[in-house]
């Protein structure tokens, strides 16, 4: 079956916590989880009487969004997550879903994310630069969107973001633990498999496209390509 059939077949659910996300995001939001399949549940919580949704409000219909109104209830205590929870945990054991798309910045939902990856779901994040890094590093992958949404990005080859250290060293143990020819070159996608399983980053977060990218702007390493084929070696 061809690689896009494939993925027409999954179904892939975004929960928004509208009182926490920026709606400007939502195309790019759309355009990633494309790497999933389709989105076919899209659902954005909050309470609609509120101004400051005015900018969802007028989106809605445009994205064919379902709004899900929670009111404020008790001063200070956010009803939205809660419903958002039971949602995704309805649609995990409804097994209809393939993964799961998380728009918000707020760390409550770090158990959420761990619970359906539990599962063996795929989730993605989505959230500002602001976001705590539970929620982060509990997603598979986490995108940050005001990295993304800047203009910048796509006009300079530079990152937008910092590539710290840690990073650096999550992928050279990747690449140690990769099997390698005997030049030292290991499979960018077996680098890139052992290396989200120690971290969520992704790589658009840094203002680049791919990972390949990414990795080919770092010093410590040399990206060829071979046979359709990109190969990775880490020089120090």
């Amino acid at each position: 079956m061809p690689a896009t059939e494939a993925l027409q077949g999954r179904n892939i659910a975004l929960l928004i916590d509208a009182d926490n996300s920026r709606a400007e995001s939502l195309d790019d939001v759309l355009t990633i989880l494309g790497d999933l399949g389709i989105v076919n549940i899209r659902r954005a919580y909050g309470n609609w009487s509120k101004p400051g949704l005015k900018s969802w409000s007028a989106i809605v219909h445009r994205y064919a969004i379902e709004p899900q109104q929670q009111f404020d209830i008790t001063k200070g205590k956010n009803a939205t997550d809660m419903k958002m929870t039971i949602d995704a945990m309805d649609l995990l054991y409804g097994g209809h879903v393939t993964g799961f798309g998380i728009m918000s910045s707020d760390s409550d939902f770090m158990p959420l994310a761990m619970r359906i990856r539990q599962n063996g779901l795929p989730v993605y994040g989505f959230g500002a630069t602001k976001t705590p890094e539970g929620f982060r590093q509990a997603c598979t992958r986490f995108i940050d969107l005001s990295a993304v949404i800047e203009p910048a990005v796509y006009d300079k080859p530079g990152p937008t973001r910092e590539i710290d250290a840690e990073l650096v060293k999550v992928l050279g143990d990747a690449w140690k633990a990769s099997k390698r020819d005997d030049q030292g070159f290991a499979e960018l996608t077996e680098l890139g498999q052992r290396a989200a399983n120690r971290s969520s980053f992704d790589a658009r977060s840094y203002g680049f496209e791919r990972l390949s990218d990414l990795i080919a702007s770092l010093p410590n390493f040399i990206i060829r390509r071979e046979g359709g084929r990109a190969l990775v070696k880490r020089l120090r």
